[in-house]
């Protein structure tokens, strides 16, 4: 067996600099000619304005009358991607074009951007999970609420009822500002250094659907908090803002960019500036700029801003988004403090103003119409107004009267959720998988869900005792892509086809030992990555609970699961 390993520090492994002998397709270095086909017709036309043609032409002659390049282009631009046929095996996945891997049907993102959603919110995102989407809604881990078996005549009519409860799906998807992330406890927590919700509100007013941020090089990622907890895993996203204090100047925000997972990971770096509220739009839009301007099109496994950060250094950057964008210094600031408790916000606590928020976990992110519009009863018979999604595959009920707690949390169980999940149910996230995902390999959501079972019975002895006193993120990802963030978790699995004694079957690569800045740990660090340890999907409760029994028997006083794995011998992590 063969491993490779990091440090499990704040790993930036090294980007292959772009040649320097050809274009590579930044505006402000090569010009604007395209250099590649995707290029091209996002600059014939771009996704904003295919909302029309849907709905007054491909509503009405339906999925037959999509001409290719809206099909499998621009409908990105508004959250729709067609979603896998059923019946194709995860070997077929990378021999089968995208239009022999694609059905009639939908897959929708709805955005939420950290906002707070009303029961009546709710009830239209239960009403369309059940009107349209055969009852199906899986809450992301970029908030946002997913649907699939959408077709192509029922657009209309979902706009029309998001529209009513002030939601979207602009630029859901493509290459564009997607939606963002945000404190779910924004404005409530007594802990709050800083509410992001100002700040989000104004960047979406002035800049969401802004055509001339509506043809970047690649997707565009944000995370906004200001909760001392670190709850919009903010080193994996292109931008973000996290709340800090100035010792002069007071509550603000640290800046760091070019963070990503996928197939080449990198963390963020911070720049090291303040960012004060009043400034927060105008930088958040001079970073999203600089992608445009500087960002690398020829390639797309090279357009993310994760690439041109590897290039320039975060002194560079600093230097061309006060000067060049700016048009000032920022002044510098401090670094945010460790965090002081779980992002997840699982559980009951108080919020400022007496009253209570909950957080609750459903199964691998999955709700569906029946849970959404179930939470809404529940929510308005205990006198709680709003409920915000989760960078974790949760939900957190806010404004929870003190006296409807406890029926609260009672009442969840019924709604598929619950408030006192298990430490497996509380920390499993999976992807997507090939049960709707053209990308995907083996089967995520179901194969978790199964395990989530399995280890609460295997590894009970050790949840009662006290022995297992930490929790262990399981990650689970249909294809080498991390949707999941297989790289920043305890134990992350990579899906991927595997032989066993001559037989191919669904199986993941294993990466142990990642994380993000936690109560956990103070910094981010990616995973180990055990490359000869593959595991059948069949078998991954046994492996979990061999490798989670491992390190409770080895592991030194205090010691996390992420410090044990990355020291552990080869044969310990079998």
């Amino acid at each position: 067996m063969t491993v490779t390993e990091t440090s499990g520090q704040a790993v930036r492994p090294a980007a292959r600099p772009p040649r320097g002998d050809r274009s590579n397709g930044q505006w402000k270095v090569d010009g604007t000619t395209p250099l590649n086909a995707n290029e091209t017709w996002k600059q014939e036309e771009g996704g904003l304005a295919v909302r029309e043609r849907i709905e007054s032409v491909y509503a009405k002659g339906g999925f037959d009358s999509i001409p290719a390049q809206d099909l499998t282009g621009r409908f990105r631009w508004w959250g729709l991607y067609t979603q896998r046929k059923p019946g194709i095996d995860g070997g077929r996945t990378a021999q089968l074009s995208d239009d022999e891997l694609s059905d009639r049907y939908f897959m929708l993102r709805v955005r939420t951007d950290g906002q707070a959603l009303s029961p009546e919110a709710l009830r239209v995102l239960g009403g369309i999970s059940r009107d349209f989407a055969r009852g199906t809604a899986d809450i992301t881990d970029r908030q946002n609420l997913q649907y699939h078996w959408i077709d192509i005549e029922s657009m209309p009519e979902i706009w029309r009822r998001l529209d009513t409860v002030g939601l979207e799906t602009t630029t859901a998807c493509g290459d564009t500002p997607r939606g963002f992330l945000g404190s779910p406890v924004a404005g409530i927590a007594a802990d709050e250094i800083i509410d992001p919700t100002p700040v989000i509100l104004e960047i979406k007013r002035r800049y969401l659907g802004d055509p001339e941020l509506a043809n970047l090089p690649r997707k565009f990622k944000t995370a906004i908090t200001g909760h001392p907890s670190l709850d919009v895993v903010h080193e994996i996203n292109d931008v973000s803002l996290v709340g800090v204090v100035h010792p002069e100047l007071g509550p603000g925000y640290d800046l760091w960019v070019g963070g990503a997972l996928s197939t080449t990971p990198r963390l963020a770096e911070r720049l090291g500036v303040f960012v004060s509220e009043d400034e927060a739009a105008d930088v958040w839009h001079a970073v999203i700029q600089i992608f445009r301007d500087y960002g690398y099109r020829r390639l797309r496994n090279k357009a993310r801003l994760k690439f041109l950060l590897a290039e320039w250094g975060p002194a560079k950057f600093r230097e061309v988004l006060e000067t060049e964008y700016l048009g000032h210094p920022l002044p510098d600031g401090p670094a945010p403090a460790p965090a002081t408790a779980p992002g997840d916000h699982v559980g009951v606590h108080a919020q400022k103003d007496g009253r209570f928020y909950v957080g609750a976990a459903p199964v691998v992110g999955r709700v569906g119409g029946n849970t959404l519009t179930g939470l809404a009863d529940l929510m308005e018979s205990v006198g709680a107004g709003r409920v915000r999604l989760t960078a974790h595959q949760k939900l957190v009920i806010l404004d929870v009267p003190e006296g409807g707690v406890d029926a609260l949390v009672a009442g969840l169980p019924a709604l598929g959720l619950t408030a006192k999940p298990s430490p497996f149910r509380r920390t499993t996230m999976a992807c997507t998988g090939i049960e709707f995902c053209k990308l995907a390999i083996v089967d995520t959501k179901d194969t978790a869900a199964a395990a989530i079972t399995q280890l609460e019975t295997r590894l009970a002895d050790l949840v009662e005792d006290g022995s297992l006193d930490r929790p262990i993120l399981l990650n689970v990802n249909g294809c080498p892509n991390s949707c999941a963030r297989i790289q920043t978790a305890d134990i992350g699995l990579k899906g991927q086809i595997i032989t066993v004694d001559g037989v191919q079957q669904a199986g993941f690569q294993v990466h142990l030992g990642g994380g993000l800045a936690s109560d956990e740990r103070d910094e981010a660090g990616l995973g180990r990555t055990v490359r000869g340890l593959k595991v059948p999907a069949s078998q991954l409760p046994e492996y979990v609970e061999r490798v989670v029994r491992t390190y409770v028997a080895e592991r030194h006083d205090g010691e996390t699961f992420a410090e044990w794995s990355h020291r552990a011998e080869e044969g310990a992590l079998q």
